[in-house]
């Protein structure tokens, strides 16, 4: 079975790397980790070890509907968008659409001046995390090292 591995595999609207594992190579989609992945192997019997370049083009096509279609089979914790207040459906997003549905989400909260919404818009830690140490922008602010002293700089005798 000497079948030519094919480099380039595209699936989900993303070239992903032929020569890796089925199950990392899908982590290249902006939407999938590696538990998605092995969760779409786990569905449609392929094995996640062997190569994406590897597959004939009928599993690949599965391999791409499963993808585009994750909330048809996965449970609506699973997904990454459950109960979506547009549609009110349990949806996973991938690629430019999550990160649209993101921006959406946080320009919402800024309109609707919400807690999270005024820390966007002021560019501040959203998530409760301390502010007073780190996060911070900008110029650095303190003391700066300066030129030593022309007496040699210690005054390191003893007065007894």
């Amino acid at each position: 079975m000497s079948q030519e591995v094919r480099q380039i595999v595209r699936i989900g609207d993303t070239d992903l790397d032929g020569f890796k594992p089925v199950a990392y190579a899908l982590t290249k989609i902006r939407g999938i980790g590696i538990s998605t992945a092995y969760a779409i192997c786990r569905y449609l019997g392929i094995n996640p070890s062997i190569r994406l370049g590897q597959l004939d083009d009928e599993t690949v096509r599965k391999l791409d509907w499963a993808v585009r279609n994750l909330h048809q089979f996965a449970p609506g914790w699973f997904v990454n968008r459950p109960k979506d207040p547009e549609t009110g459906r349990n949806i996973h997003l991938l690629g430019a659409d999550l990160v649209l549905a993101a921006k959406k989400d946080i320009d919402l909260m800024k309109k609707l001046r919400s807690w999270k919404g005024i820390r966007h818009n002021l560019g501040l830690k959203v998530r409760g995390q301390r502010t007073r140490t780190t996060g911070r922008l900008g110029l650095t602010v303190g003391v700066t090292k300066g030129k030593a002293a022309p007496g040699g700089g210690g005054g390191g005798g003893s007065s007894k």
